[in-house]
């Protein structure tokens, strides 16, 4: 869905990018010697900001690591079905190892334990699934408890540690999600006690749909100082939302997972996002895959730390190298 007023300003030329770049990168990987392992890379969806740095880091892994990448996901992320399809399809033709970021935890187990039985290596990036780590099974995940302590902290920093909040796009659907949220009323109840929470709704990967929650949660609420919007859908709807309201009670907005938005910053309605480094998510995964077929030790469990980005650190070369879609090593 298009940004509504102030969202107006995200270029959609960022989306014909990632697909472009997508084709050349196929036709590229299609040259590359048949005789080497292939690796499934089945993300949430593609042509995003958020999963396009794991397969560029994905694909500087393979390279290193003498492999190729399958890269595939729905269209969509919430096609939780599509997403099952493809992991069975990528079992039934055998690829060496299997990297997977959920659309479901629940409804993934199933294929991942099939996976698992077939004794196919698999990495799971971004949230987990219920399911223990250890064996053919690893993971390489989000800090969720940090990524709650950065965005507690950063509301409370804008509220002056005093005020009333919603949280929004709280997604059962996604342990990680489920993980930053409680993290998050836990810092604030801990550590700013005076920022209190008022309302707190689910979410989707459906931004029209959390758009009418933003919307009805600022109507109902029409003193409310702040809110964090826990997922990219939540993010943007928000700020669809925000931009309808005048400017003579500002909200300040803390989002997640939406490095398309931070073209925004600075802004009057969005003040930060706390992002991913899926990048090296995909070079970890791909690694961890790679020492597998080797028969090398790997680690059952990885935490990478999120980052709060902001006006001030945007074009700090650190951010920069975690939403970079270069498939070269950076330096």
């Amino acid at each position: 869905m298009p940004y509504i007023g102030t969202g107006c300003r995200l270029k959609a030329s960022h989306s014909k990018a990632c697909v472009c770049l997508c084709i050349v990168f196929s036709l590229c990987c299609s040259c590359r010697d048949p005789s080497l392992p292939t690796v499934a890379f089945i993300p949430r969806t593609t042509g995003t900001t958020l999963w396009e740095p794991a397969h560029a880091g994905a694909e500087v892994a393979a390279r290193s690591t003498q492999m190729k990448i399958y890269w595939n996901a729905p269209t969509r992320e919430d096609d939780v079905q599509g997403q099952i399809a493809l992991v069975e399809r990528v079992i039934d033709r055998k690829y060496q190892g299997i990297v997977l970021a959920p659309d479901q935890a629940l409804a993934l187990m199933t294929p991942v334990r099939r996976a698992l039985s077939k004794g196919i290596p698999t990495v799971i990036i971004g949230s987990p699934l219920p399911i223990p780590p250890g064996g053919k099974l690893s993971y390489i995940l989000n800090d969720e408890e940090e990524a709650g302590q950065l965005a507690a902290s950063r509301i409370a920093h804008l509220l002056h540690e005093k005020g009333s909040i919603a949280v929004l796009g709280i997604n059962p659907d996604i342990v990680g999600i489920m993980t930053r949220a409680r993290s998050l009323e836990t810092s604030l109840g801990r550590d700013y006690p005076q920022v209190r929470i008022v309302e707190k709704h689910m979410g989707s990967f459906n931004v029209p749909q959390d758009q009418q929650v933003a919307e009805e949660t600022l109507r109902v609420n029409p003193d409310l100082n702040g809110i964090v919007a826990c997922t990219s859908a939540s993010t943007r709807a928000t700020i669809s939302a925000l931009a309808h309201r005048p400017l003579d009670h500002p909200v300040k907005l803390v989002g997640f997972d939406d490095p398309d938005t931070l073209s925004l910053l600075p802004d009057p309605v969005l003040d930060s996002v706390i992002i991913q480094n899926s990048r090296e998510m995909g070079l970890e995964a791909i690694k961890t895959i790679a020492a597998q077929l080797h028969g090398q030790p790997v680690g059952a469990e990885v935490k990478l730390s999120p980052v709060l980005v902001t006006r001030e650190n945007l074009n700090s070369p650190a951010v920069r190298q975690m939403i970079s879609m270069e498939w070269r090593p950076i330096p």
